[in-house]
């Protein structure tokens, strides 16, 4: 169990850390796409497009195994949250973008009306909005990085399930070790998703 616990909170190190950069890209990506600015919106569409065709594990090994022939030499910990946090910024990047959509175009002109700047607008009027709208996509996006974090095995970052293999290996006793490893992860997962349930319903009655 010390084994086990010890790569469960490497596990929530990096998804927390992956989530906080995710979240920060993911809105530089949501407010480009939606500038109305030709020159940002559609390559900023492109490198969208491209991060979410290609394949977590792909990132991964390019991050960590292609970057250091280009001269950036990363750890397994390091590569692990940067290809992540990069994968997971498009999905919350359009979960940001259908989230700014979504809010009613009236009080949009309304505050254009009253001379409102769009960074002005954006910061009173749209961005509060959206972040109600978007809790839900986000808490289910959050609760998926937590999982894909596992990913990060592949290259040597030692989580929790790179901690259950190499103890499975050694003991042979893949049962009891598998089986922990699956209720660590529902003991982290189940809170989760209790406490973004909360922020949701609160979210709720505050519209």
């Amino acid at each position: 169990m010390p084994l086990l616990f010890e790569g469960m909170w490497r596990t929530v190190a990096v998804t927390l850390l992956a989530l906080c950069l995710a979240t920060l890209l993911g809105l530089v990506w949501a407010l480009l796409r939606t500038s109305g600015v030709r020159v940002l919106a559609v390559p900023t569409r492109i490198l969208v497009e491209f991060v979410r065709g290609i394949p977590i594990l792909v990132i991964l090994f390019y991050i960590y195994f292609v970057m250091p022939e280009i001269g950036l030499d990363l750890t397994a910990f390091q590569a692990g949250v940067i290809g992540l946090a990069l994968t997971y910024s498009c999905y919350i990047g359009e979960t940001f973008r259908a989230g700014i959509e979504a809010v009613d175009k009236g009080q949009i002109e309304a505050a254009k009306s009253i001379g409102m700047r769009r960074p002005l607008m954006m910061r009173r009027v749209v961005l509060p909005q959206a972040f109600r709208i978007v809790v839900p996509p986000y808490a289910n996006n959050l609760v998926m990085l937590l999982k894909d974090s596992s990913q990060v095995s592949v290259i040597s970052v030692a989580e929790l399930t790179m901690q259950g293999k190499m103890l499975a290996s050694s003991t042979f006793d893949n049962m009891t070790v598998f089986t922990l490893v699956a209720l660590l992860y529902l003991c982290l997962t189940i809170p989760l998703n209790m406490v973004m349930r909360r922020v949701e319903l609160r979210m709720g009655k505050a519209r």
